[in-house]
């Protein structure tokens, strides 16, 4: 059966998907680093409040994935917590200087990660082999890879995606970023197994009362504190749809 997984950076969100027909939840904080660690709270109204299956991530920051001693402690210890809680699965990726996988590092994620599944998140579309990279995750038993085909968008990253499906003797390619109702069927029609998408849009505050000038962001000061990003939940039954279609 062909899966649907949604990325989600919030409850909210997740609740959303679900509702409206995803397979599984990423669940991740702060969609404008692209996905960090959710919070103590997040992970405890996940397992109570969802059903279906939820693989939070595990990143310390944003950037790039070459991580000091620091932020690798916090690492291996928000991992334990989230095994200890009992996901089913777990989602993170760790690179050296060099772009490589950091293998040293990654087998005591690994190890840590007891009976949870793990995906190595997009830190794939930054290292400098991929078909290297593929072999090297494919050993130390990695069940699934998020990538964009080291692209921006997942379409424009489809030829090296088809490239790894082939290719791989153990871990799914999962494509990701950029996957949205116009082309899920283009990663459908190869026979990818699995796709992960935001499915997401800007829904405004409630809020009526707007104080003018003043940004909680140092980085943008054209960012609208007055709206916020959610799951869609229409996409997301919209793409089940297409994927029903699929016969496997």
């Amino acid at each position: 059966m062909i899966k649907l997984e949604i990325c989600c950076y919030s409850i909210g969100c997740a609740l959303v998907a679900q509702k409206a027909g995803a397979d599984r939840i990423e669940l991740s904080a702060s969609p404008s680093e692209g996905g960090v660690t959710p919070s103590f709270g997040a992970l405890q109204q996940a397992l109570q409040q969802l059903s279906i299956p939820v693989h939070p991530i595990v990143r310390p920051r944003g950037g790039d994935f070459c991580y000091s001693n620091a932020d690798f402690e916090v690492m291996k210890n928000d991992l334990s917590h989230i095994r200890d809680m009992g996901f089913p699965g777990v989602v993170f990726g760790v690179l050296n200087e060099e772009g490589h996988i950091d293998r040293l590092r990654m087998r005591q994620l690994m190890s840590l990660s007891g009976n949870m599944a793990v995906t190595f998140h997009r830190a794939f579309d930054m290292c400098f082999s991929p078909h290297v990279a593929l072999q090297q995750l494919t050993d130390l038993g990695v069940q699934r890879i998020l990538t964009s085909g080291q692209q921006q968008n997942a379409e424009l990253g489809l030829p090296l995606l088809k490239e790894l499906v082939l290719a791989s003797q153990g871990p799914i390619i999962m494509p990701g970023a950029g996957v949205r109702m116009s082309n899920i069927s283009k990663f459908l029609e190869f026979g990818m197994t699995e796709v992960h998408s935001s499915a997401g849009k800007i829904v405004p505050s409630f809020m009526k009362y707007r104080k003018a000038g003043v940004t909680m962001s140092s980085d943008d000061r054209d960012l609208d504190e007055y709206s916020h990003y959610s799951v869609d939940g229409q996409l997301v039954e919209s793409m089940k749809g297409v994927i029903s279609l699929i016969k496997r």
